[in-house]
């Protein structure tokens, strides 16, 4: 009788899959024991049963390469002694590994390690890692690795340490492009948790072209996780570590290590070690570094420098974010010096005004409570902040952002495209985008907004707020907000990815019979307007889109509550 009952396997079946998906596109970057594991985990079945491969499935799903074999309990793979022997024989896994002290105390519970150590007086009432320094101070031979037997005579136990975690790490980097995703997403997309826009992989699909790129990518991440360790060391031995690394023949992997560097300046910013940061982000392509260096500049009392600096980058500024700190710094500095200032340009500012509020009873975002105020059945208002704008983006460009451009899609668990975020991104699907642009101009965007809001409902995108976007919200949006506000938006979303998809304004009130539509961006008691947020709103006042900033100020009983004057209820 057929049974709907899933494959407890269905893990390694996942797993399988990957390594499958690896071995078609990737052999011409593998070296002979990569193969060799490929060929013995995906071929060779007889040396190799089902309950091993499960096992060292099992132990590379979980964190670490450390595992006691009384915590490796699947009812599937059964004894996980007797399903380590193969892999044991082929090398993949110590099979009766050394423990060292640090890891005991990572791997047993307290109840665990009283037992082995209740002889030691100094161990009473000491938090663990308190615990594990007095044994390291108290007896140093306690550091010295010691199967887990030997540490803990009443366990019948023994530790499995995954020698082929490194390399199956390097695999699911090749896999993903990156390590932020693990094996897991197999088994979300199976559930349904996740749904992806299927792309044509191609048999090139593939996110490394060259054995050396992963290597860099790896050497890269190895240099990152040192940086979160650094504490007061110097960093010399760690940008010596970043400079070995050659990322010039690859635009993605240098754009990585400009980050990274951007990081480690600072780091050395922070610690006010202002010649090594400054060192750092004069080498640094990473957005924002050279803001950063007029800031260090400023704090060490260069004035002069960072002076130079400013007015260098407010002739030719890398983006709009700069422009707007350099504008800010500026001034600053030409007082402190003594030399005049030139007046900035005149820029209109959105409309201000304060709106009061009785407090509510229960604790309720700011947002929220001004939305459920304004709001009428003429005229309703949505909290969407960044959502909407980025919704009917994501909707009507869905074509150019899931294109399968070279070096964009490699494996078929991706939000979006890799390269989202590279200065190209535009260009490379120009033709695409000018196709969905020009039904801005003819109307049909309408109809491409509604049939992928049908047709794509809950699949991963880049931009598109499922769980915010309705039916009655986006008919609204549709009759409310012209294309040409649209195109507007889009443009600007499109000119800088990373910095414009956020800081939109937080509510927006429709009134349908009217076809017409109003931003409001809502300040809470104590908050301020963030550099994003003033970008936005520069930008909607300077093509007289309607938008305005309110004020909330809380009364203590609604018998107090009073709107002034510029409420929107004037409006």
């Amino acid at each position: 009788m057929p049974t709907d009952a899933p494959d407890p396997f269905y893990y390694l079946s996942n797993f399988e899959r990957a390594l499958a998906w690896i071995a078609g596109r990737y052999d011409d970057l593998l070296d002979d024991s990569e193969r060799a594991f490929l060929d013995a985990f995906l071929r060779d079945g007889a040396r190799l049963p089902k309950a091993s491969r499960a096992l060292l499935v099992r132990m590379l799903m979980r964190k670490g390469t450390l595992f006691r074999t009384g915590r490796l309990a699947y009812a599937e793979i059964g004894c996980p002694v007797q399903a380590a022997v193969p892999l044991a024989a082929l090398g993949w896994i110590d099979a009766d590994a050394g423990v060292s002290l640090d890891e005991l105390f990572a791997c047993a519970t307290r109840p665990e390690l009283q037992r082995m150590f209740a002889a030691s007086p100094a161990l009473k009432g000491l938090r663990k890692a308190e615990w594990l320094e007095a044994l390291r101070v108290a007896d140093p031979a306690h550091a010295l690795p010691r199967r887990y037997r030997e540490w803990d005579a009443a366990a019948d136990e023994a530790a499995l340490r995954v020698l082929v975690a490194p390399l199956c790490e390097r695999f699911r980097l090749m896999f993903f492009g990156n390590l932020h995703q693990d094996w897991s997403e197999f088994v979300l997309a199976d559930l349904g948790v996740y749904q992806y826009e299927r792309v044509a992989f191609g048999p090139s699909s593939r996110a490394f072209q060259q054995r050396g790129d992963v290597d860099c990518y790896l050497a890269l991440q190895a240099c990152r996780d040192a940086l979160e360790l650094t504490d007061d060391e110097a960093f010399d031995p760690l940008l010596e570590a970043v400079d070995a690394i050659d990322t010039q023949h690859n635009p993605w992997l240098a754009l990585r290590r400009a980050k990274l560097l951007y990081a480690i300046g600072y780091q050395a910013e922070r610690r006010r070690d202002w010649d090594a940061a400054l060192r750092i982000y004069e080498r640094c392509a990473w957005p924002g570094a050279r803001h950063r260096r007029m800031r260090v500049l400023e704090r060490d009392g260069r004035d002069e420098a960072a002076l130079a600096l400013a007015l260098q980058a407010a002739a030719v500024p890398e983006s709009e974010e700069e422009q707007q700190r350099v504008a800010r710094m500026l001034p600053r500095l030409q007082r402190r010096l003594g030399v005049a200032a030139q007046k900035p340009a005149g820029v209109r500012a959105a409309q201000r005004g304060m709106l009061e509020l009785p407090r509510p009873f229960e604790p309720v975002a700011v947002e929220y409570a001004v939305r459920d105020h304004l709001s009428t059945e003429d005229a309703p208002v949505h909290y969407v902040e960044n959502a909407l704008i980025n919704s009917l983006f994501g909707l009507l460009c869905w074509e150019p952002v899931f294109e399968a451009v070279p070096g964009a899609f490699f494996h078929p668990f991706q939000r979006g495209p890799a390269d989202l975020l590279a200065p190209d991104f535009r260009a490379r699907r120009a033709a695409q985008f000018d196709v969905c642009f020009a039904q801005l101009e003819s109307g049909a965007y309408r109809e491409t907004i509604l049939r992928h809001f049908e047709t794509k409902a809950g699949v991963q995108s880049p931009f598109v707020f499922w769980g915010m976007l309705t039916p009655e919200l986006l008919t609204l949006a549709l009759d409310c907000l012209p294309a040409a506000h649209l195109k507007l938006w889009f443009e600007r979303l499109l000119l800088d990815i990373r910095a414009n998809r956020s800081g939109l304004p937080d509510l927006i009130r429709f009134w349908p019979r009217e076809r017409r539509y109003e931003l409001i961006e809502v300040k809470g008691p104590g908050d301020r307007l963030q550099d994003n947020q003033i970008r936005w709103l520069a930008y909607c006042v300077q093509h007289d889109m309607p938008v305005r900033v309110l004020d909330i100020r809380w009364t203590e009983s609604a018998d107090d509550a009073l709107v002034g004057a510029t409420d929107a209820e004037a409006a």
